[in-house]
Protein backbone atom coordinates (compact mmCIF):
# COMPACT_ATOMS: atom_id res chain seq x y z
CA UNK A 1 0.00 0.00 0.00
CA UNK A 2 1.10 3.20 -0.87
CA UNK A 3 2.89 5.25 1.89
CA UNK A 4 1.92 9.12 2.21
CA UNK A 5 3.96 12.08 2.77
CA UNK A 6 3.20 15.30 3.90
CA UNK A 7 3.66 18.79 4.52
CA UNK A 8 6.33 18.38 8.04
CA UNK A 9 5.61 21.08 11.12
CA UNK A 10 8.96 22.24 11.48
CA UNK A 11 8.35 24.41 14.69
CA UNK A 12 5.64 24.83 17.05
CA UNK A 13 4.29 28.51 14.97
CA UNK A 14 4.68 26.44 11.19
CA UNK A 15 1.07 26.23 9.70
CA UNK A 16 2.11 26.01 6.20
CA UNK A 17 4.76 25.39 3.59
CA UNK A 18 5.52 26.24 -0.05
CA UNK A 19 6.61 23.96 -2.32
CA UNK A 20 9.78 25.41 -3.92
CA UNK A 21 10.44 22.74 -6.50
CA UNK A 22 10.47 18.75 -6.78
CA UNK A 23 13.78 16.87 -6.90
CA UNK A 24 12.35 13.80 -8.24
CA UNK A 25 9.89 13.42 -10.69
CA UNK A 26 6.79 10.95 -11.04
CA UNK A 27 8.23 7.09 -11.44
CA UNK A 28 11.25 7.45 -10.24
CA UNK A 29 12.90 5.21 -7.20
CA UNK A 30 14.05 6.83 -4.35
CA UNK A 31 15.47 5.20 -1.11
CA UNK A 32 15.02 6.56 2.25
CA UNK A 33 16.48 9.56 3.86
CA UNK A 34 16.70 10.82 0.27
CA UNK A 35 15.97 14.29 -1.00
CA UNK A 36 12.54 14.39 -2.08
CA UNK A 37 11.80 18.17 -2.53
CA UNK A 38 12.03 21.40 -1.27
CA UNK A 39 9.79 23.58 1.07
CA UNK A 40 10.18 27.38 1.94
CA UNK A 41 8.38 28.98 5.11
CA UNK A 42 9.08 32.01 6.70
CA UNK A 43 11.87 30.80 8.66
CA UNK A 44 13.40 28.53 6.23
CA UNK A 45 14.31 26.85 3.01
CA UNK A 46 14.48 23.12 4.23
CA UNK A 47 14.67 19.69 2.15
CA UNK A 48 12.05 16.88 2.87
CA UNK A 49 13.30 13.16 2.54
CA UNK A 50 11.97 10.14 1.47
CA UNK A 51 10.33 8.10 4.18
CA UNK A 52 10.92 4.95 2.61
CA UNK A 53 12.21 2.92 -0.57
CA UNK A 54 10.20 2.34 -3.73
CA UNK A 55 8.90 4.65 -6.30
CA UNK A 56 7.27 7.92 -6.22
CA UNK A 57 4.26 7.37 -7.61
CA UNK A 58 2.29 10.62 -7.50
CA UNK A 59 3.28 14.29 -6.46
CA UNK A 60 -0.03 15.60 -5.61
CA UNK A 61 0.52 18.89 -4.35
CA UNK A 62 2.81 20.56 -7.69
CA UNK A 63 6.01 23.39 -7.38
CA UNK A 64 4.50 26.82 -6.40
CA UNK A 65 1.43 25.46 -3.96
CA UNK A 66 1.42 26.30 -0.41
CA UNK A 67 0.31 23.54 1.40
CA UNK A 68 -0.75 23.61 5.27
CA UNK A 69 1.36 21.15 7.49
CA UNK A 70 0.35 17.24 7.64
CA UNK A 71 -1.32 17.38 4.40
CA UNK A 72 -0.67 14.84 2.08
CA UNK A 73 1.86 16.28 -0.88
CA UNK A 74 3.00 12.74 -2.37
CA UNK A 75 2.98 8.79 -2.34
CA UNK A 76 5.69 6.61 -2.47
CA UNK A 77 5.17 2.79 -3.07
CA UNK A 78 5.95 -0.05 -5.44
CA UNK A 79 6.18 0.08 -9.05
CA UNK A 80 3.05 -0.62 -10.66
CA UNK A 81 0.84 0.01 -7.63
CA UNK A 82 -2.25 2.85 -8.11
CA UNK A 83 -1.19 5.88 -6.28
CA UNK A 84 -4.91 7.07 -5.36
CA UNK A 85 -3.64 4.87 -2.14
CA UNK A 86 -6.97 2.40 -1.76
CA UNK A 87 -8.28 3.95 -4.97
CA UNK A 88 -12.13 2.85 -5.06
CA UNK A 89 -14.23 2.64 -7.97
CA UNK A 90 -16.43 5.55 -8.49
CA UNK A 91 -20.00 5.46 -6.25
CA UNK A 92 -23.02 6.37 -7.13
CA UNK A 93 -23.71 10.54 -7.19
CA UNK A 94 -24.74 12.19 -4.15
CA UNK A 95 -27.42 15.25 -4.24
CA UNK A 96 -27.84 15.25 -7.69
CA UNK A 97 -23.34 15.20 -8.42
CA UNK A 98 -22.45 12.72 -10.91
CA UNK A 99 -20.21 10.41 -10.02
CA UNK A 100 -18.11 10.55 -13.45
CA UNK A 101 -17.99 6.50 -13.88
CA UNK A 102 -14.80 5.76 -16.30
CA UNK A 103 -13.11 8.84 -15.08
CA UNK A 104 -9.66 8.31 -13.24
CA UNK A 105 -10.12 10.67 -10.25
CA UNK A 106 -8.27 10.49 -6.64
CA UNK A 107 -10.84 9.34 -3.68
CA UNK A 108 -10.62 12.53 -2.14
CA UNK A 109 -12.05 14.45 -5.26
CA UNK A 110 -14.58 12.39 -5.99
CA UNK A 111 -15.80 13.02 -2.32
CA UNK A 112 -15.23 16.90 -3.11
CA UNK A 113 -16.91 17.12 -6.38
CA UNK A 114 -20.01 15.10 -4.61
CA UNK A 115 -19.66 17.55 -2.19
CA UNK A 116 -20.15 20.59 -4.81
CA UNK A 117 -21.70 19.19 -7.24
CA UNK A 118 -19.33 18.99 -9.96
CA UNK A 119 -19.47 16.78 -13.24
CA UNK A 120 -15.93 14.49 -12.76
CA UNK A 121 -16.50 13.45 -16.67
CA UNK A 122 -16.14 17.91 -16.91
CA UNK A 123 -13.06 17.95 -15.32
CA UNK A 124 -9.71 18.09 -16.79
CA UNK A 125 -7.23 16.04 -14.50
CA UNK A 126 -3.45 17.58 -13.78
CA UNK A 127 -2.47 14.42 -11.83
CA UNK A 128 -0.30 11.61 -13.06
CA UNK A 129 -1.38 10.01 -16.15
CA UNK A 130 -4.42 12.68 -16.07
CA UNK A 131 -5.75 11.73 -12.66
CA UNK A 132 -8.34 14.26 -11.58
CA UNK A 133 -7.17 15.71 -7.91
CA UNK A 134 -8.98 17.72 -5.88
CA UNK A 135 -7.72 20.91 -6.61
CA UNK A 136 -8.71 20.53 -10.00
CA UNK A 137 -12.23 19.85 -9.08
CA UNK A 138 -11.84 22.90 -6.79
CA UNK A 139 -10.74 25.00 -10.12
CA UNK A 140 -13.60 23.57 -11.65
CA UNK A 141 -16.09 24.13 -9.34
CA UNK A 142 -15.01 28.08 -9.15
CA UNK A 143 -15.08 28.36 -12.83
CA UNK A 144 -18.65 27.41 -12.83
CA UNK A 145 -19.84 29.69 -10.26
CA UNK A 146 -18.48 32.34 -12.19
CA UNK A 147 -19.57 31.66 -15.22
CA UNK A 148 -22.87 31.38 -13.25
CA UNK A 149 -22.66 34.46 -11.77
CA UNK A 150 -21.75 36.72 -15.92
CA UNK A 151 -24.73 35.06 -16.99
CA UNK A 152 -28.05 36.60 -15.84
CA UNK A 153 -25.74 39.97 -16.32
CA UNK A 154 -24.95 39.29 -20.01
CA UNK A 155 -28.63 38.29 -20.11
CA UNK A 156 -29.80 41.79 -18.86
CA UNK A 157 -27.45 44.08 -20.42
CA UNK A 158 -29.31 45.80 -23.50
CA UNK A 159 -27.34 45.31 -27.12
CA UNK A 160 -24.53 47.76 -27.33
CA UNK A 161 -22.27 49.43 -30.48
CA UNK A 162 -18.97 47.95 -30.30
CA UNK A 163 -16.91 49.98 -27.44
CA UNK A 164 -13.73 51.68 -28.14
CA UNK A 165 -10.70 49.71 -27.00
CA UNK A 166 -9.56 50.69 -23.70
CA UNK A 167 -6.54 52.83 -23.40
CA UNK A 168 -3.19 50.71 -22.69
CA UNK A 169 -2.57 51.14 -18.65
CA UNK A 170 0.53 52.28 -17.50
CA UNK A 171 3.39 49.92 -17.79
CA UNK A 172 4.38 48.27 -14.68
CA UNK A 173 6.19 44.88 -13.51
CA UNK A 174 3.91 41.98 -11.88
CA UNK A 175 5.31 40.43 -8.28
CA UNK A 176 2.92 37.75 -7.35
CA UNK A 177 2.72 37.81 -4.04
CA UNK A 178 3.90 34.09 -3.16
CA UNK A 179 6.51 32.16 -1.73
CA UNK A 180 8.15 33.64 1.21
CA UNK A 181 7.13 37.17 0.32
CA UNK A 182 3.84 36.16 0.89
CA UNK A 183 4.50 34.13 4.18
CA UNK A 184 5.82 36.59 5.57
CA UNK A 185 3.74 39.43 4.75
CA UNK A 186 0.56 36.91 6.45
CA UNK A 187 2.83 36.40 9.41
CA UNK A 188 3.23 40.35 9.68
CA UNK A 189 -0.17 40.97 9.47
CA UNK A 190 -1.02 38.18 11.97
CA UNK A 191 1.57 39.88 14.38
CA UNK A 192 0.04 42.94 14.10
CA UNK A 193 -3.79 41.15 14.47
CA UNK A 194 -2.82 39.77 17.63
CA UNK A 195 -0.48 41.77 19.61
CA UNK A 196 -1.34 45.16 21.05
CA UNK A 197 2.44 47.01 20.12
CA UNK A 198 3.65 49.96 20.94
CA UNK A 199 6.76 51.78 20.06
CA UNK A 200 9.37 53.96 22.37
CA UNK A 201 12.51 55.70 21.16
CA UNK A 202 15.30 56.97 22.43
CA UNK A 203 18.52 59.08 21.14
CA UNK A 204 21.29 58.14 22.80
CA UNK A 205 24.79 59.55 23.08
CA UNK A 206 27.25 56.53 22.25
CA UNK A 207 30.87 58.52 21.99
CA UNK A 208 32.05 56.33 24.80
CA UNK A 209 31.11 52.95 23.64
CA UNK A 210 32.46 54.15 20.13
CA UNK A 211 35.86 55.24 21.83
CA UNK A 212 35.75 51.37 23.46
CA UNK A 213 35.72 50.07 19.97
CA UNK A 214 38.10 51.79 18.62
CA UNK A 215 40.44 51.27 21.49
CA UNK A 216 39.81 47.12 20.58
CA UNK A 217 40.35 47.36 17.40
CA UNK A 218 43.33 48.95 17.97
CA UNK A 219 44.41 46.11 20.54
CA UNK A 220 44.09 44.08 17.93
CA UNK A 221 45.24 45.31 14.82
CA UNK A 222 47.73 42.77 14.23
CA UNK A 223 45.02 39.73 14.13
CA UNK A 224 43.96 39.04 10.86
CA UNK A 225 40.33 39.54 10.10
CA UNK A 226 39.81 41.11 13.26
CA UNK A 227 36.41 42.78 13.59
CA UNK A 228 33.83 44.42 16.43
CA UNK A 229 30.67 46.62 15.68
CA UNK A 230 28.42 48.54 17.19
CA UNK A 231 26.13 45.75 16.64
CA UNK A 232 28.38 43.48 18.46
CA UNK A 233 28.69 45.48 21.42
CA UNK A 234 24.69 46.55 21.37
CA UNK A 235 23.86 41.91 21.07
CA UNK A 236 26.26 42.45 24.90
CA UNK A 237 24.53 45.13 26.41
CA UNK A 238 20.90 43.84 25.39
CA UNK A 239 21.49 40.50 26.89
CA UNK A 240 23.04 42.26 30.22
CA UNK A 241 20.23 44.74 29.98
CA UNK A 242 17.85 41.82 29.95
CA UNK A 243 19.29 40.09 32.68
CA UNK A 244 18.04 42.80 34.81
CA UNK A 245 14.53 43.29 33.03
CA UNK A 246 13.08 39.49 32.60
CA UNK A 247 9.93 40.33 31.43
CA UNK A 248 11.20 41.53 28.14
CA UNK A 249 12.73 38.50 27.78
CA UNK A 250 9.61 36.80 27.12
CA UNK A 251 6.97 35.25 25.02
CA UNK A 252 3.51 34.78 25.06
CA UNK A 253 1.69 31.74 24.36
CA UNK A 254 -2.28 30.09 25.26
CA UNK A 255 -1.30 28.91 28.70
CA UNK A 256 0.17 32.56 29.90
CA UNK A 257 3.81 34.17 29.67
CA UNK A 258 7.03 32.33 29.74
CA UNK A 259 9.81 34.28 31.27
CA UNK A 260 12.46 32.53 30.26
CA UNK A 261 15.59 32.14 32.24
CA UNK A 262 18.45 32.34 29.10
CA UNK A 263 18.23 35.00 26.44
CA UNK A 264 17.80 33.31 22.78
CA UNK A 265 18.74 36.40 20.75
CA UNK A 266 17.40 36.25 17.65
CA UNK A 267 19.65 38.89 14.50
CA UNK A 268 17.32 39.71 12.11
CA UNK A 269 18.63 39.38 8.65
CA UNK A 270 18.24 40.51 5.45
CA UNK A 271 17.83 38.20 2.31
CA UNK A 272 17.22 39.06 -1.20
CA UNK A 273 13.56 37.42 -0.98
CA UNK A 274 13.03 38.09 2.16
CA UNK A 275 13.82 38.27 5.99
CA UNK A 276 15.33 35.48 8.43
CA UNK A 277 15.86 35.69 12.10
CA UNK A 278 18.31 33.55 13.56
CA UNK A 279 18.94 33.10 17.54
CA UNK A 280 22.11 32.55 19.58
CA UNK A 281 20.60 29.87 22.35
CA UNK A 282 21.71 31.14 25.78
CA UNK A 283 23.34 34.33 24.36
CA UNK A 284 23.63 35.57 28.19
CA UNK A 285 25.91 33.50 29.06
CA UNK A 286 28.95 34.36 26.78
CA UNK A 287 31.61 36.83 26.67
CA UNK A 288 31.69 40.19 24.41
CA UNK A 289 34.23 38.22 21.96
CA UNK A 290 32.14 35.03 22.16
CA UNK A 291 28.90 35.95 21.88
CA UNK A 292 30.12 38.22 18.33
CA UNK A 293 31.40 34.70 16.88
CA UNK A 294 27.98 33.04 17.67
CA UNK A 295 25.61 36.29 16.24
CA UNK A 296 28.44 36.15 13.00
CA UNK A 297 27.65 32.27 12.69
CA UNK A 298 24.65 32.31 12.53
CA UNK A 299 23.92 35.77 10.52
CA UNK A 300 26.48 34.51 7.81
CA UNK A 301 24.55 31.09 7.33
CA UNK A 302 21.27 32.84 7.39
CA UNK A 303 22.33 34.51 4.02
CA UNK A 304 24.50 31.25 2.59
CA UNK A 305 22.07 28.76 3.80
CA UNK A 306 22.62 25.71 6.05
CA UNK A 307 20.59 26.83 9.18
CA UNK A 308 19.26 23.75 11.36
CA UNK A 309 15.65 24.55 12.70
CA UNK A 310 16.89 25.00 15.84
CA UNK A 311 18.55 28.10 15.37
CA UNK A 312 15.33 29.74 13.76
CA UNK A 313 12.92 28.94 16.23
CA UNK A 314 12.48 29.28 20.04
CA UNK A 315 13.87 33.19 19.90
CA UNK A 316 13.25 35.34 23.13
CA UNK A 317 14.14 38.10 21.85
CA UNK A 318 15.39 40.44 18.53
CA UNK A 319 17.22 43.06 17.49
CA UNK A 320 16.66 44.69 13.88
CA UNK A 321 19.83 46.94 12.89
CA UNK A 322 19.30 49.23 9.74
CA UNK A 323 22.15 51.52 10.07
CA UNK A 324 23.78 49.88 7.31
CA UNK A 325 21.14 51.51 5.55
CA UNK A 326 21.03 54.99 6.23
CA UNK A 327 18.30 54.76 8.29
CA UNK A 328 17.80 57.09 11.55
CA UNK A 329 15.02 55.18 13.18
CA UNK A 330 12.05 52.81 12.61
CA UNK A 331 9.44 50.58 13.86
CA UNK A 332 10.10 47.18 13.90
CA UNK A 333 6.99 44.81 14.04
CA UNK A 334 6.89 42.17 16.55
CA UNK A 335 8.69 38.82 15.67
CA UNK A 336 5.83 36.17 17.45
CA UNK A 337 5.94 35.08 20.08
CA UNK A 338 8.59 37.39 21.99
CA UNK A 339 7.45 40.15 23.76
CA UNK A 340 10.02 42.74 21.95
CA UNK A 341 12.13 43.46 19.35
CA UNK A 342 15.02 46.21 19.28
CA UNK A 343 15.61 48.68 16.10
CA UNK A 344 18.74 50.11 15.90
CA UNK A 345 19.26 53.27 13.71
CA UNK A 346 22.68 54.46 12.08
CA UNK A 347 25.72 56.39 14.19
CA UNK A 348 25.75 60.21 13.67
CA UNK A 349 27.62 62.83 14.25
CA UNK A 350 25.49 65.52 15.92
CA UNK A 351 25.78 68.26 17.92
CA UNK A 352 24.77 67.73 21.57
CA UNK A 353 25.37 69.10 25.15
CA UNK A 354 28.20 67.23 27.19
CA UNK A 355 29.08 68.65 30.50
CA UNK A 356 27.43 72.03 29.86
CA UNK A 357 29.00 72.64 26.22
CA UNK A 358 27.30 72.08 22.54
CA UNK A 359 29.96 69.91 20.74
CA UNK A 360 29.87 67.17 18.57
CA UNK A 361 28.69 63.83 20.19
CA UNK A 362 27.77 60.31 18.33
CA UNK A 363 24.18 60.25 18.23
CA UNK A 364 21.87 56.83 17.80
CA UNK A 365 18.32 55.95 18.11
CA UNK A 366 17.24 52.92 19.75
CA UNK A 367 13.44 52.00 18.93
CA UNK A 368 11.84 49.15 21.08
CA UNK A 369 8.18 47.58 19.94
CA UNK A 370 7.06 45.79 23.00
CA UNK A 371 3.60 43.54 23.54
CA UNK A 372 1.40 45.83 25.91
CA UNK A 373 -0.56 42.82 26.52
CA UNK A 374 2.49 41.38 28.14
CA UNK A 375 3.81 44.65 30.30
CA UNK A 376 3.02 47.97 30.75
CA UNK A 377 4.85 51.02 28.95
CA UNK A 378 7.46 51.76 32.41
CA UNK A 379 8.86 48.34 32.52
CA UNK A 380 9.59 48.97 28.65
CA UNK A 381 10.69 52.11 28.84
CA UNK A 382 13.11 50.98 32.56
CA UNK A 383 14.41 48.67 30.03
CA UNK A 384 15.48 50.81 26.71
CA UNK A 385 16.39 53.25 29.18
CA UNK A 386 18.70 50.77 30.74
CA UNK A 387 20.23 49.96 27.76
CA UNK A 388 20.89 53.32 26.56
CA UNK A 389 22.78 53.92 29.62
CA UNK A 390 25.40 50.88 28.99
CA UNK A 391 25.61 52.23 25.99
CA UNK A 392 26.26 56.11 26.87
CA UNK A 393 28.53 54.65 29.70
CA UNK A 394 30.27 50.86 28.73
CA UNK A 395 31.39 50.59 32.37
CA UNK A 396 27.62 49.51 33.57
CA UNK A 397 27.78 46.23 31.09
CA UNK A 398 30.57 45.01 34.02
CA UNK A 399 28.24 45.32 37.08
Amino acid sequence: MAVEVVMPKWGLTMKSGRIARWLVEEGAAVSAGMPLLEVETDKITNVVEAPCDGVLLEIVEVAGTTVPVMQVIARIGEAGEAGGAGQAPAQPAAGGAQAGDGVRAMPAARRLARELGVDLATVTGTGRDGIIRERDVQEAAARAQQEAAQKPAAAAAPAQAPAEAPAPAEGYDLVPMEGMRKIIADNMHASLLNAAQLTVFVECDVTQTDAMRVQTLARHAGEEGYRLSYNDIIAYAVCRALRLHPIMNSTLHEDGIHVHHHVHLGIAVSLDNGLIVPNVKNADTFSLEELKTRVRDVSGRARKGGLSMDEITGGTFTISNVSMLGVDGFTPVLNPPETAILGVGRVQDKPAVHNGTICIRKMMTLSLTFNHMVTDGGPAMNFLRCLADMLEQPVLMLA
